[in-house]
């Protein structure tokens, strides 16, 4: 286990810690710590405090421990950044859930005439306290990443239409579309993109090109996706000529396919963690 892993399961058994404390037990300087502890709160896992740090009053523990929430987070960073001007202009967007998803939220311009509905109890978090209207769906919560799943949570998500929907994903290639781990979240996932005028995907590139259990949509049912330059550019090219339009996260020119979707064609599968 890595030393922010470490930190954050001292914040779960304590609540606050502090950098002299977690310096001495970790064995390295107290400059180290304070780092660390900036990078955990700039991904929403913590509140850095004078001389130390304390839970994140929104957050689940189960979800601050959860390996997959530190991986590629500097990917996911710049995906959100650059995806979330996508949303100027919109009246009622649909944002999904996945760390990438949240990294959006914390770039989403406020905007009093903008309405957000998710399922996901952080992005209403990060969201609920700004100048905007956040809806956010019932149902029951999933444990592992605090998101409502199930038929109140379908019912609400049929009392509207979305211009645009931002949703995460556990897998995306071009043979088997979107997919996700479970039904119940792909149920979300699919009642979503079935009220929504434009679908926009946010994975970092270890998730493209990649397949899981249960599929959500097609490939075409994406019109934006956005990723980072790790994506594997054979399946990139794929996406591309099935009308799906890229864009590169930190790269210096996006790439612009047609906009016209056409079907999907064929790419290897393989297991993959949620963005």
């Amino acid at each position: 286990m890595d030393r922010r892993h470490l930190i954050l399961e001292r914040v779960a058994d304590e609540q606050t810690v502090h950098v002299g404390d977690l310096s001495r037990e970790l064995g390295v300087s107290e400059m180290t710590i304070r780092r660390d502890i900036r990078r955990l709160e700039r991904d929403g896992f913590l509140r850095q405090t004078y001389g130390g740090a304390t839970a994140h009053l929104t957050r689940s523990l189960d979800v601050a421990f959860n390996a997959r929430a530190l991986q590629h987070t500097r990917e996911k960073r710049l995906i959100g950044l650059s995806a979330a001007p996508m949303l100027d202009g919109a009246r009622i967007a649909f944002l999904g859930v996945g760390t990438t998803v949240e990294q959006l939220a914390r770039h989403l311009r406020a905007d009093p005439e903008l309405t957000v509905v998710t399922p996901s109890l952080p992005t209403a978090s990060q969201l609920g306290t700004r100048a905007l209207r956040t809806v956010i769906l019932g149902g029951s919560v999933r444990r592992d990443d605090l998101t409502a799943t199930g038929p109140i949570a379908v019912a609400t998500l049929a009392r509207y239409r979305f211009e645009v929907a931002v949703i995460g994903a556990a897998g995306y290639c071009a043979r088997w579309g979107i997919t996700e781990h479970a039904d119940d979240e792909a149920e979300i996932q699919r009642v979503a993109i079935a009220r929504a005028e434009r679908v926009i995907l946010l994975v970092d590139g270890s998730k493209v090109g990649t397949a899981t259990a249960a599929v959500v949509a097609p490939a075409t049912a994406v019109h934006t996706l956005v990723t980072d330059a790790s994506a594997p550019p054979a399946e990139l090219d794929e996406l591309r000529a099935a009308g799906v339009r890229v864009v590169l996260a930190g790269a210096d020119r996006p790439t612009h396919p047609p906009a016209s979707p056409a079907p999907a064609t064929s790419a290897h599968s393989s297991p993959s963690r949620r963005s």
